[in-house]
């Protein structure tokens, strides 16, 4: 959509800033306005010739214009005194100004070619992982405006109340349910309307899932006939149960972070935007926070933050860059010739993800997704996404899901559900084979634990990535019951009418030590790493940065991104992570906190039972 980049200026930080222009200007008329003495003046502009001797400087320069790093874009340009420099690594979402040119992004159904694309993609790959058969797990991360929120299935969760209300207890003060759902109305504009719980003019355009398919219908049914209750919005009251999805999908298209944040500000004169550029580096003075390194066509550059540096790099690239800049536990950067700014033990300890698995049905009826997959017909859906946004390309299919408890006693839901009316292989890297639905289907609060080190001091090494799956007998249990819960549903009289074999676990697969190496087998990453730079109070030795987001021990950096969660929440992350960047916006503003008191949530009845 060119006419949204119309009037844009462009500033790099390799240039001299076009903020500057007008500053002779400005001079002269605050003299005469002012009576400002000619000695003042010379003052001032020795001032400004250090600062350009020093390079370009800003009031804040923020690492990452992914999911969070937009949003703070946004919000710190609204004060026109704030300069601000973005900083991304990989390259624009557009292609000559124009989202139908980069269709592969902005089209909805198109969401797996990213996945598999290194262009916009960091494409990140853990290590062999002991307890699933030594299987090296792909984690794919955005590289490219928006981040994640450029590559993800638009799926739009929130987690669960008490999601915030344990951060709250596990040091992250202020961060409860009652200061952080403001935040999430904040940021929305649900299709819905406002209310209790929706935002009605915020700048991330959410719609609900509102498809006719037959199987998403029936999916619906099968899970009240299975006994547990229909919720008609699992953002809201109450998430428990199974109901029509969010998704932040807006008129057909995409509606990442940099649709919904950076275009709308790239016009301003104290924004500047710099693709392409990788971060190498955060510059000190002691332990002073002064700026950052970058290398952007092949050349070494520095640029100066007069106010603070903003990580939002996510819960890989701003561990790393911590690290690569002498933030860590002091032994590993020792060990790697790294010299120590602060050792802060917690850097890349805490990894926490949510990992799925995908229970497969063959389909007896044509009405998948299998024939859309076929050559003439994606070209005629392709069509029609890019003269109008409708039609198949126009949706991730992802409209219907749900949230239960694994077993009587969990106070709150632990497994999630997606349903897709067609089969995913590897990622999407391997076309569907047949007339299939499935249901992708994990634990949400799993006790194993991870980490992630730097392999070497070369920035664009990609870091060791430890998430340590399955290594408690609880994740492995609760992974058993999402296999078992799953089939219960798959086998209620709604999907009778649609139900063939079973392709994956497959009949074959019953007992727990068999649904076990299931598991391990075919198990993989929902793409929610997070955890890594937890929030955290200064007197736990694990924290990273306090509940203002500051990195411990350090001043003038912040990390604002899906890293600083103390825990993962019950859900996906995208939501959460635009949420943590519009509290820590008023928070570097020093605006005190929104707040929105006693908004009911709902509780079962009783805990004896799972349903």
């Amino acid at each position: 959509m060119s006419y949204l980049m119309k009037g844009v200026k462009w500033c790099s930080p390799v240039s001299q800033m076009c903020k500057v222009t007008g500053s002779l200007f400005k001079a002269h008329t605050l003299k005469s306005i002012l009576g400002i003495s000619e000695q003042q003046l010379q003052i001032s502009r020795a001032s400004s010739q250090l600062s350009s001797e020093k390079a370009d400087s800003y009031n804040y320069v923020i690492v990452g214009a992914g999911s969070a790093g937009c949003v703070l874009a946004n919000r710190l340009t609204e004060d026109p005194l704030s300069t601000v420099l973005l900083l991304e690594a990989g390259p624009k979402d557009t292609l000559l100004g124009s989202k139908r040119l980069l269709w592969k992004i902005h089209m909805p159904a198109a969401l797996t070619y990213n996945l598999c694309d290194e262009k916009y993609n960091w494409y990140y790959h853990t290590t062999p992982q002991k307890h699933m058969d030594n299987r090296i797990m792909y984690w794919p991360r955005g590289r490219v405006w928006g981040g994640s929120s450029s590559l993800n299935a638009m799926v739009y969760i929130r987690g669960h109340a008490e999601d915030y209300n344990r951060w709250s207890r596990e040091g992250a003060t202020g961060w409860d349910y009652e200061r952080c759902l403001p935040y999430f109305k904040k940021a929305q504009t649900h299709e819905l309307g406002p209310n209790q719980y929706r935002g009605g003019n915020g700048p991330l355009h959410v719609s609900r899932g509102k498809t006719n398919h037959p199987l998403h219908q029936a999916f619906l049914e099968a899970a009240q006939q299975a006994g547990y209750p229909f919720t008609d919005d699992m953002n809201g009251y109450q998430q428990e149960g199974f109901g029509w999805m969010d998704m932040t999908v807006r008129q057909g298209q995409r509606w990442s972070t940099a649709s919904a944040y950076l275009r709308p500000a790239i016009s301003r004169p104290n924004l500047s935007v710099a693709e392409k550029t990788l971060v190498t580096k955060i510059l000190f003075q002691g332990t002073k926070c002064i700026g950052v390194e970058y290398v952007k066509n092949g050349q070494r550059k520095k640029v100066f933050a007069s106010k603070e540096v903003i990580l939002s790099g996510g819960a890989i690239n701003s561990p790393q860059l911590l690290m690569l800049s002498g933030i860590g536990n002091a032994d590993d950067l020792k060990n790697l010739g790294i010299p120590v700014v602060c050792h802060l033990p917690g850097v890349g300890q805490n990894l926490q993800d949510h990992l799925e698995v995908y229970v497969q049905q063959k389909c007896t009826k044509p009405i998948t997704l299998y024939s859309a997959q076929k050559p003439l017909n994606m070209v005629r859906i392709g069509l029609e996404w890019l003269w109008k946004f409708t039609g198949d390309g126009a949706t991730a299919h992802l409209e219907t899901g749900g949230f239960i408890r694994s077993e009587p006693g969990v106070p709150h839901p632990d497994i999630q559900f997606h349903f897709l009316p067609s089969q995913v292989i590897d990622h999407g890297r391997v076309a569907s084979t047949m007339e299939a639905y499935q249901v992708h289907v994990g634990p949400m609060r799993s006790t194993s634990v991870g980490w992630l080190k730097l392999k070497s001091t070369d920035p664009s090494d990609h870091p060791i990535i430890e998430p340590n799956y399955l290594s408690t007998e609880r994740d492995i249990w609760e992974f058993r019951q999402c296999v078992k819960l799953t089939r219960e549903i798959f086998a209620q009289k709604a999907l009778e009418k649609f139900c063939g074999p079973e392709i994956q676990p497959g009949s074959h697969v019953q007992s727990d030590k068999e649904i076990d190496a299931f598991i391990r087998q075919k198990a993989d990453s929902a793409y929610h790493p997070s955890c890594t730079c937890k929030m955290g109070q200064p007197s736990d030795s694990t924290a990273v940065v306090d509940p203002q987001t500051k990195v411990i021990g350090v001043e003038n950096l912040r990390v604002v991104d899906a890293s600083i969660m103390p825990s993962v929440v019950s859900g996906n992350l995208n939501a959460p992570t635009i949420m943590i960047a519009e509290k820590a916006a008023d928070i570097i503003k020093g605006l005190p906190s929104l707040q929105e008191k006693n908004v009911p949530i709902y509780k079962p009845k009783t805990l004896e039972t799972q349903r």
